[in-house]
């Protein structure tokens, strides 16, 4: 299977790489750009989330319901592999949908910008899209850890930024931001642009400025290349589970069937009982579709009138934990199907 140049735009396409670490607000960034979006314009993103049960789409699409905006996911790892099939797929099948006025792209926190840059200002889209600004979120409290400042895919999302957003900053200190000035000044990125927001509210207006990245090298591509751009079907039992190992990094997430519905104080005090880096979830319950987001010990939730067709949680862990006593407790949070 080969990807095929798309037929339908007239001008090349504003393009805007939003990338950054684990957790730092890319999607919130996301959900701020679209509401703030022309409402004459037609905008698309493409997301793509290291593990194979996709939530990030489900958030966004809930909150745009907006006929000017396409979402397309490509969910397992980084959307580069296999030479960027996965992506150029997802990609091509956004561009025919309608003509849109912008493209924004938000690679995995564990994706490869680099390579996602290249691919886009390669031969199979040269003249299609004017790749604009690539915006890299980061928190500045992370320039103190060498977890991420040690990490080659922390560095490249530095190296490949035209603008650096430090978000969360009514989190951080001065020490942080002293600390972040060292590093990148030791990475000669001291003539960087840089801006500050909280809570991911960036501005429209920096999507503009062109991009200094005209040719990107192609770093060690991940090993892994099964990437799937759509959902395995839901077995009769109504669950189903799925987990990764990938650059030092394991994820495991669940897919549970519409009819499921979940206690939200039971759910949320097994949330705050894990020790995961990453945890986030849209689920249903009895009054609605709850939206969890945990990070570094910090966990918020949000509530939708609404449900959704399935719901979907996923972890993510340097350590591979006990799943299989995990899931036990998990399904325990399920509603008694008889009060629901």
């Amino acid at each position: 299977m080969t990807a095929s140049n798309p037929s339908m735009i007239q001008r090349a396409l504003p393009t805007n790489v939003i990338t950054g670490f684990l957790g730092v607000g890319k999607t919130s960034a996301i959900q701020h750009l679209l509401k703030h979006k022309p409402d004459d314009e037609n905008w698309a993103v493409l997301i793509n989330e290291f593990g194979k049960v996709g939530i990030d789409r489900q958030i966004l699409a809930a909150s745009n319901q907006h006929k000017r905006v396409e979402i397309r996911e490509v969910a397992g790892g980084c959307m580069c592999c296999s030479a960027g099939l996965p992506m150029q797929v997802a990609l091509n099948q956004l561009l025919r949908r309608r003509k849109l006025d912008r493209l924004l792209i938000e690679p995995s926190g564990l994706g490869h910008p680099e390579e996602v840059i290249a691919s886009l200002a390669g031969p199979n889209y040269r003249g299609l899209l004017d790749i604009r600004a690539t915006l890299t979120l980061v928190d500045a409290r992370h320039f103190k850890d060498p977890r991420y400042t040690d990490h080659p895919v922390f560095q490249q999302q530095l190296l490949v930024a035209d603008t650096l957003v430090v978000n969360k900053t009514d989190l951080s200190d001065f020490s942080d931001i002293q600390q972040m000035e060292k590093t990148l000044l030791a990475l000669h990125l001291d003539a960087l642009p840089v801006r500050y927001c909280e809570k991911a509210q960036i501005e429209p207006q920096w999507l503009i400025a062109a991009a200094k990245f005209d040719q990107a090298k192609w770093a060690n591509p991940p090993s892994v290349l099964n990437l799937e751009s759509t959902d395995n079907p839901l077995p009769e039992s109504g669950i189903l589970r799925e987990e990764q190992q990938l650059d030092g990094w394991y994820s495991c997430g669940w897919r549970f069937a519409e009819q499921w519905h979940f206690d939200e104080a039971l759910l949320l005090d097994w949330c705050h009982s894990q020790q995961a880096d990453r945890l986030k979830a849209v689920i249903n319950t009895r009054d609605g579709c709850l939206v969890i987001n945990q990070i570094e010990g910090q966990l918020s939730t949000s509530i939708r009138q609404t449900v959704e067709r399935e719901s979907r949680l996923e972890l993510l862990c340097r350590q591979k934990p006990d799943i299989e006593a995990l899931e036990e407790v998990l399904i325990a949070c399920r509603c008694n199907y008889s009060s629901v």
